[in-house]
């Protein structure tokens, strides 16, 4: 049985997520958004110690907290002046974004009731260990995450890269 603190601690948790999900996309200064996406990682990260993942809470703050945000932050300050702000984007085909978001909304909804009716149908499994995690993570078989790695990894050489470019032209 979980406290009623727990409880509590998770809601705010989530709906700190939630809200600087939200300001990371709708506003219009590019520090603040990283800065917000900052915060929804560090949420995660105290979604991970509640969850008494300990290595991957820390994981979370040293990898995205601390690396991806602070590269994004090194690559706003190459390129952009980040005191100013972006320019209202405009959209002819708002409406097909609208119904567009809505339909992955319900798309997302359904697979999540779904995922959690097939697990509360399951007896609880044993928590895994690190080292099931680490092969799990770093293997190449069916159900690894190596390739995806690797991709990401090479996808943010690519940003630095292009970063780099486009500071050096102005």
């Amino acid at each position: 049985m979980e406290s009623v603190g727990s409880i509590i601690l998770y809601i705010v948790v989530a709906l700190a997520m939630v809200v600087f999900s939200v300001l990371a996309v709708t506003t219009r200064k590019i520090l603040r958004a990283a800065t917000y996406l900052l915060f929804t990682l560090f949420a995660a990260a105290c979604v991970y110690f509640m969850l008494d993942y300990e290595f991957l809470g820390a994981v979370q703050i040293a990898v995205y907290a601390g690396g991806i945000v602070v590269l994004f932050v090194f690559s706003i300050l190459l390129t952009t002046r980040p005191g100013h702000n972006s320019e209202r984007l405009t959209s002819k085909s708002r409406v097909l974004g609208s119904v567009a978001a809505l339909a992955m909304l319900l798309i997302s909804g359904y697979a999540l009731v779904s995922r959690c009716a097939l697990y509360a149908a399951k007896p609880l499994a044993d928590t895994p260990t690190m080292q099931q995690v680490g092969k799990a993570m770093m293997s190449t078989s069916e159900g690894g995450y190596l390739l995806p790695f690797e991709a990401v990894s090479v996808l943010l050489l690519a940003c630095i890269i292009g970063g780099v470019v486009i500071a050096r032209r102005r």
